[in-house]
């Protein structure tokens, strides 16, 4: 007997859910060096071993309530109230937060495009709009253009600085501006990722002066702890309460604190890791600039604008052993640090460059929605 088949039903999700887009993800048996997400190129400092593997020993037992001892380390660290410190399982998460506490339906979230690509996923998730605002003809944010896009739904403005994936940065002025011309009652937000590779990092925690700003910044970088998942924010005592209360408790594993306020006071450490990622940045940026547009970066990784020869370069990469993060139609990002990686990615590169002619990697900026 032939019996009719039907699909039960089953929940559905919210309508936002089937229109966000999937965070990128680059993986693949063949893949023998990571140059796509923007890790350090060495394990993280000793101190921070040791205390993961202390802490890991012990975790049978409940970390802290909203990681209190890291928040305790990192007050002193900046000398500021530990009120006015939050922490949680990445900077991302702490944004989701942020969002969710001041966002919602109706309103709207200004950012720079092309930039950090989870910003719209976790705009939507907390049921704003996302405002991308074109980067001006450097690759960097568009204070004029950020300012003018801004409308009365406009509830958080996210800076980028150093900006992902183009690794540029807005000069202490620019930002301040931009900052101090954002009215009182919206939400900036300056994600700080990769400030510890900026040379001329400016000092930003005199913004917080300013009851609307908040600083995000991890340790998944400059640190090494991207496997812990580890971030923090720095903004006033109100702010900070406000993502306390939409944040789950225990958020922050007991291993990530104990490694992330071990990693904090090795400063010997994390400046080894600096300096190695400036040195092979500048020599890698210098080789590249030979075949692509390659904009000055500030950050641990190098951002080049081939345009249509984005995947075709990646492709290549990954055949090779090499990871890569394409951007389709606008240019790849390459972590900077494991000396591997230059070889095979100039390799690549001069392939495309072969099979297109000698304009197939300089055809011109992307236009960006």
């Amino acid at each position: 007997m032939i019996r009719e088949t039907s699909v039960p039903p089953s929940p559905e999700p919210r309508p936002v859910v089937g229109s966000l887009p999937a965070y990128s993800h680059v993986a693949s048996a063949a893949i023998r060096w990571r140059a796509s997400s923007n890790e350090a190129p060495v394990p993280p400092s000793p101190l921070a071993v040791r205390a993961a593997a202390e802490a890991a020993a012990k975790a049978h037992l409940y970390p802290s309530l909203g990681g209190e001892g890291l928040i305790r380390a990192l007050a002193s660290h900046h000398d500021i109230e530990p009120d006015r410190v939050a922490v949680g399982p990445g900077s991302l998460a702490l944004l989701e937060r942020l969002l969710l506490a001041y966002t919602g339906e109706g309103t709207e979230v200004v950012h720079a495009w092309r930039s950090y690509e989870a910003y719209p996923i976790v705009v939507a998730i907390a049921g704003a709009r996302s405002i991308g605002v074109p980067l001006d003809a450097s690759y960097r944010h568009d204070v004029d253009a950020m300012l003018e896009s801004m409308t009365v739904r406009t509830r958080a403005v996210i800076i980028c600085n150093p900006n992902n994936p183009t690794g540029t940065v807005l000069e202490p002025s620019e930002l301040e501006r931009l900052v101090r011309s954002i009215p009182a009652n919206v939400l900036v937000v300056i994600d700080e990722a990769y400030r510890e590779f900026d040379e001329n990092a400016p000092d930003t925690l005199n913004l917080l002066s300013l009851p609307n700003v908040a600083l995000l910044r991890t340790f998944s970088k400059a640190y090494g702890l991207a496997g812990l998942r580890a971030g923090y924010l720095l903004a006033s005592p109100r702010i900070c309460l406000a993502i306390r209360k939409v944040g789950l408790p225990f958020a922050l594993n007991r291993i990530a604190e104990a490694a992330g306020t071990a990693a904090l006071a090795d400063r010997d450490h994390l400046q080894s890791v600096v300096r190695t990622v400036w040195e092979r940045r500048e020599h890698l940026a210098a080789k590249l600039s030979t075949l692509a547009d390659v904009p000055r970066s500030h950050a641990n990784f190098l951002w080049l604008q081939i345009g249509d020869q984005a995947t075709v370069v990646a492709d290549t990469c990954a055949r090779a052993g090499l990871s890569i993060r394409p951007f389709a139609g606008e240019g790849v990002r390459v972590t900077v640090g494991d000396p591997n990686v230059d070889e095979i990615l100039l390799d690549s590169l001069s392939l495309s460059r072969a099979s297109t002619g000698p304009q197939g990697l300089n055809n011109g900026r992307s236009q960006w929605a």
